[in-house]
């Protein structure tokens, strides 16, 4: 019997071309991003996507909560709705309809860039108006965000590898104070943040992960996050580090009411600072599309791009109708991809439904806020570090040889590490600035999308162009071109003529 020909893996890339062609199917083999799973498998994989994003979805209505006063039966009211969104737009993301979604396993919730101008705005305008200032401003830049999503999509033109690959290895490396935070405790004013327990149970669940994929064969490999981040959760029990209040606590049902917190409101002010974080979430979603593209063997063209982004801001716009804010990709999840291997988009469809029901059941929310930030530490170092490989990998395909690359990469790396080498660094620079300069895989990015131009294009032509002094001459200033042959270079000029075009 003739064997079904195996999936080959599309070779060309993004800076190919924009139109986002695909291979055809062989032997009616679908791509693995559109191959479906057994119903356990997906679900057990999609809570495992749920654990890796919850306390990035939680996180930024907890701290805009607490900063405009919220009781804590409203801060549970505002995380269930960002729980709900995320889940709405993680649909949109991967099933998608219209030329809406990436369609691709790509996980969407509440950024965190937008928390700095959301504090900022509601110093200015106090805690009383503050979320519905913040409401008004999300609805008017998302819907200029979708508007603009397919001319944003064509700087994809813009990303050869050397860039993805610097970009994506920056994504991984930014997340890394994540993680080493969560393995710490995560809340920075705790007594016991940093306390050797925290970093234990952290290098247990990190030991746990990796003797799972060391060991262990077949789907039970693929969990290892999901299985290690239940054991350290038990493991952290005798240890003292597991509350389960909140899951005492939480309610059985409850559902977003429209704006609860009153109606829209519409300041320019507001409105202009969140375009900036706009252009910032827009950026790294591109990013994360193409680290994504690369890692599930189907690259982002324009067309992906632009329904990804789509789906970003329509997630977005629909956000403050139900209390919640800007949306974006959560560079988490890309980690897990690449780890695991499942690349399947409703293994990350099925998160989105789960994150939908933890929106409208407050206890399943509760259920997963009880796995201890250390364990989501130990597992997050995995995670994180996977995505920096996945761009080392990238980078070995950009050509390193060339010494223009190698400046390319170095720089936009460098500058790309400031906020986490130098938290500091641009505190002297003005607060709408600082929204950008903060976000390090924004300003990594557009460094090394702007020395690629300078040296690779730019610089190329001035190369081309250019009359250099004969060597053997340096004081006389005797122009020579460059690819003039040379007659006395016989085995050269032979080369030459071999390479030259016909």
């Amino acid at each position: 019997m003739a064997k079904t020909p195996r999936f080959t893996a599309h070779q060309t890339t993004a800076e190919d071309d924009g139109n986002d062609a695909q291979p055809p199917p062989q032997g009616g083999q679908k791509h693995p991003v559109d191959q479906g799973m057994p119903p356990l498998k997906l679900f057990t994989t999609g809570v495992q996507h749920v654990a890796a994003m919850y306390a990035g979805v939680v996180a930024p209505p907890l701290v805009i909560g607490a900063a405009v006063g919220l009781s804590v039966t409203e801060m549970t009211f505002l995380t269930g709705a960002s729980l709900f969104l995320a889940g709405v737009a993680t649909l949109f993301q991967t099933l998608g309809f219209w030329k809406i979604g990436a369609r691709l396993p790509f996980v969407n919730g509440v950024t965190f860039a937008s928390v700095a101008p959301m504090l900022a705005i509601n110093k200015s305008t106090g805690p009383d108006d503050a979320l519905p200032v913040i409401f008004g401003a999300t609805l008017v830049v998302a819907a200029v965000g979708f508007l603009v999503a397919p001319f944003f999509s064509k700087l994809v033109r813009f990303f050869p590898p050397v860039v993805k690959g610097s970009v994506i290895t920056l994504i991984g490396i930014s997340m890394m104070p994540v993680t080493f935070n969560w393995a710490q405790g995560g809340d920075e004013k705790s007594p016991d943040y940093g306390d050797l327990k925290n970093i234990a149970m952290a290098g247990v669940t990190l030991l746990l992960v990796l003797m799972l994929r060391w060991f262990a064969t077949g789907f039970l490999k693929q969990i290892a996050v999901l299985v290690g981040l239940v054991a350290g959760t038990l493991i952290a029990i005798p240890v003292g580090i597991t509350d389960f209040t909140a899951l005492k606590e939480a309610d059985i049902a409850g559902f977003p009411t429209p704006f609860h917190f009153g109606a829209p409101q519409f300041q320019i002010a507001a409105i202009v600072s969140m375009l900036i974080v706009m252009l910032v979430t827009m950026t790294e979603s591109t990013a994360d599309m193409l680290a994504l593209g690369e890692i599930v063997d189907r690259p982002a063209g324009e067309k992906t791009i632009a329904g990804g982004l789509r789906a970003d801001m329509l997630g977005s716009f629909l956000s403050p109708f139900f209390n919640g804010f800007l949306c974006s990709a959560f560079a988490q999840n890309i980690g897990l991809v690449a780890m695991t291997r499942i690349r399947s988009r409703f293994v990350v469809a099925t998160a989105g439904g789960i994150l939908v029901v933890m929106g409208l059941c407050p206890m399943a929310a509760a259920l997963i806020a009880c796995v201890p930030q250390p364990v989501l530490g130990g597992a997050g170092v995995v995670l994180f570090g996977s995505v920096a490989a996945s761009g080392i990998q990238t980078l070995m395909k950009a050509g390193l040889s060339n010494d223009n690359n190698v400046l390319i990469v170095g720089t936009s790396l460098a500058v790309g590490v400031i906020p986490i080498a130098a938290p500091e660094f641009y505190h002297a620079f003005p607060e709408s600035m600082k929204v950008v300069l903060d976000s390090g895989i924004s300003t990594g990015c557009v460094t090394a999308v702007v020395l690629n131009l300078v040296f690779n294009h730019l610089g190329k032509r001035h190369r081309e162009d250019e009359v250099v002094t004969h060597p053997m001459e340096p004081g006389e200033g005797i122009p020579h071109q460059p690819d003039a042959p040379d007659p006395d270079d016989q085995q050269g000029l032979q080369g030459r003529q071999a390479h030259s075009p016909a």
